[in-house]
């Protein structure tokens, strides 16, 4: 029945692009996280009322991310390949996509980063410096702790925006499912290999969703 739907289907090479897309999602979504947290802290931190409120910083930090957000991501993919071929010697793969995949999405996630501290209870910063807490320990102790959930779902959010990024990726040579579609199901004319690559971008999709979403609840004490 399967082999019917999916005539021209190689399941190994299936398989094998599923897992391609999956490393580099993955390995993304880690760079992003901690490269976001990093951006969306400064932008947070320099911003007028706070801990290192300083406007130079602030606006040369919200200019870089919003270029970058802006910059649609076929193009930025084009445009990092001279990078990406002196840092690894090849812009074809799954690693070369990494550094377009993390300059494509650290910028949305900053932004998304700097939302989540936005939201916390400026009470709490307020009882933990009036219990001498330093700058230091109220971001570590309190400012990261409490605006998790929201960096968590962020992620989340962010995540299945770089599964699609893969995807656009794979059809300039980053392997995947993309580069499975594109190559073997539009180029070959041959719709049921797009079709399967598809349903599996929307099952790594589900997962990811449902992971973020569990994570998010167990650390919502709210």
């Amino acid at each position: 029945m399967i082999n019917q739907l999916f005539p021209n289907v190689e399941w190994g090479a299936l398989w094998t692009a599923s897992l391609e897309t999956i490393y580099m999602s993955l390995a993304a979504i880690i760079m992003t996280f901690i490269l976001g947290i990093i951006l969306g802290l400064l932008l947070y931190l320099t911003d007028k009322g706070n801990f290192w409120e300083n406007k130079a910083v602030h606006a040369l930090t919200a200019a870089v991310v919003n270029i970058f957000r802006s910059i649609p991501f076929i193009i930025l993919l084009i445009l990092l390949i001279p990078f990406t071929n002196a840092l690894l010697g090849t812009f074809l793969g799954p690693s070369a996509a990494l550094p377009a995949l993390v300059a494509g999405a650290a910028p949305f996630y900053a932004r998304l980063v700097e939302i989540g501290f936005r939201e916390v209870d400026k009470g709490v910063i307020e009882a933990a410096q009036s219990m001498g807490a330093g700058q230091g320990r109220i971001i570590m102790r309190v400012l990261l702790p409490e605006s998790m959930p929201a960096l968590v779902s962020g992620i989340t959010v962010t995540g299945i925006t770089l599964v699609s990024f893969t995807a656009m990726a794979g059809a300039i040579g980053a392997g995947g499912l993309g580069d499975l579609a594109y190559r073997e199901g539009f180029q070959r004319t041959q719709p049921d290999v797009t079709f399967a690559s598809t349903i599996a971008v929307l099952i790594i999709v589900f997962i990811f969703q449902m992971i973020g979403d569990w994570i998010t609840k167990t650390l919502d004490k709210r």
